[in-house]
């Protein structure tokens, strides 16, 4: 991919346009100037493998958990070779994730129980449906 528009790159990245601008406005992509084209449209923007790239990084980046902040905080520590703070923020990434998986493993078990208990008995109120109504 070399000198693609701002549709090519959000294809090639699997993002929406309205995606690259976002990640532009927060300072996480950069915005190439306008090519050729004179007066108030000025031309169009062209990106290249270096956009995209960085593109696959962010989505990579969060996919793993990653806020948008710390996606930022990871790029400029990039160009730092900061390493002891990019390996501090993989592991609060770690801690965060392992306590999401606690979480989840807890409500599948209450699910789990909630499923049997709803089986084993079929008079009254399903115990399902009443677990959650708070009313």
């Amino acid at each position: 991919m070399k000198n693609t528009t701002i549709a090519g790159l959000a294809k090639a990245g699997g993002v929406g346009v309205e995606t690259v601008r976002y990640y532009q406005r927060r300072g996480l992509l950069g915005m190439p100037e306008r090519s050729g084209g004179v007066g108030l449209g000025g031309g169009i923007r062209r990106y290249g493998e270096d956009d995209l790239r960085r593109l696959r990084f962010i989505r990579s980046a969060q996919t793993a958990g990653f806020t948008l902040d710390e996606i930022g905080e990871l790029l400029a520590l990039d160009a730092s070779e900061d390493r002891q703070r990019a390996q501090a923020l993989a592991k609060e990434r770690i801690a965060a994730l392992d306590a999401k998986i606690a979480e989840l493993e807890a409500a599948r078990k209450s699910l789990r129980r909630l499923a049997h208990d709803c089986a084993a008995n079929t008079s009254g109120p399903c115990p399902i449906i009443a677990a959650f109504d708070h009313g």
